[in-house]
């Protein structure tokens, strides 16, 4: 792995830039084939997240809060030089290139991964790309995960665009018009009531995330334990269960072992895959995927199986929509 920092003017990309905003690179070199959307989407929250863009050049722009405060990367791929670029402003510009490799995933090793299924060894070689992110940072993924938690996506999102766009502050740098990095945790401890209630978010879910940020430091330290320890830290909270800490660890720690219990859909899209079986429960998910747990890739094995595209067509109504943003 290889790495540089350069501080420099941004330039090129196809997205109106601010004269005279100092940015800083990096450029690494992954030992081999990184697809950026692929590996970066897991962190976007529906497709009009504030803190998250993909610009028709091809460069995945993300807005975020670090340790030392606010952050604008922006992340390109550069294949015939083998590199991925990253480009950084405001105060946490450095922390986020610093954390660049993990980000693209090369600290994740896919090699590890032996399929034991003829459909994820196929999907695997079609998708060479894939690796798992690692964003070093709790907060940002416990928040929006708390706000998916027994409600539809449509809802989690339209909650998560429309407190960061009431609370949240714009994205240092030259940013895509619109991007948000979230509120600080004090931020977050203001938000009025009915600030959550328009947003769409019941007073069990605000209550957690209140919990949550006026204990970050401690939920922060947690990116820094190991999956399990992380997850044990963040469950002590009432309100976060194995669910929501799978969620963030996935994305925090890139753990590759993970695999989310409780869901909804994933044990039936697992069975119906695996075995034929769209009626599985959790504990059928977690036999069929017990080959994937010696070595520690469960998580990825059920991240190839939604990526496969084999899934049971509908039978039922989804999930009923329960805005109380209308109430």
């Amino acid at each position: 792995m290889a790495g540089r920092f350069a501080p420099r003017a941004p330039r090129g990309g196809g997205v109106p830039r601010q004269a005279g905003v100092p940015g800083a690179v990096r450029e690494v070199v992954p030992d081999g084939p990184v697809d950026l959307p692929l590996v970066l989407g897991v962190l976007r929250r529906g497709a009009g997240d504030p803190s998250f863009r993909i610009t028709p050049d091809g460069a995945v722009w993300r807005a975020t809060r670090t340790p030392l405060g606010p952050g604008t990367l922006r992340v390109t791929a550069r294949p015939s030089l083998g590199t991925v670029r990253g480009e950084a402003w405001g105060p946490g510009a450095r922390w986020l290139l610093e954390g660049l490799p993990g980000l693209v995933g090369m600290e994740d090793d896919p090699s590890v991964f032996v399929p034991h299924h003829p459909l994820l060894a196929l999907t695997a070689r079609r998708v060479p790309g894939l690796r798992l992110t690692r964003t070093g940072l709790v907060l940002e993924s416990l928040i929006p995960s708390v706000l998916e938690q027994k409600v539809t996506a449509d809802e989690a999102y339209r909650g998560w665009r429309r407190l960061l766009q009431a609370f949240g502050e714009p994205a240092p740098g030259p940013a895509p018009e619109g991007m948000r990095v979230m509120p600080h945790p004090r931020a977050w401890a203001l938000v009025p009531s009915w600030e959550w209630h328009r947003a769409g978010v019941d007073d069990k879910r605000a209550a957690t995330i209140l919990r949550a940020v006026r204990v970050f430091e401690r939920m922060e330290e947690a990116a820094a334990m190991p999956p399990e320890a992380a997850r044990a830290r963040l469950e002590v909270l009432p309100g976060i269960g194995p669910w929501t800490s799978a969620e963030v660890v996935q994305r925090s720690h890139g753990a590759a072992d993970a695999v989310t219990t409780g869901d909804l859909h994933l044990p039936g899209i697992v069975g119906h895959a695996l075995a034929d079986d769209r009626d599985a429960d959790d504990a059928a998910m977690l036999r069929l995927l017990e080959p994937y747990a010696g070595a520690g890739q469960r998580h990825r094995a059920a991240r190839l199986v939604l990526l496969s595209g084999r899934t049971p067509a509908r039978r039922a109504p989804r999930m009923r929509r329960g805005d109380i943003s209308v109430w």
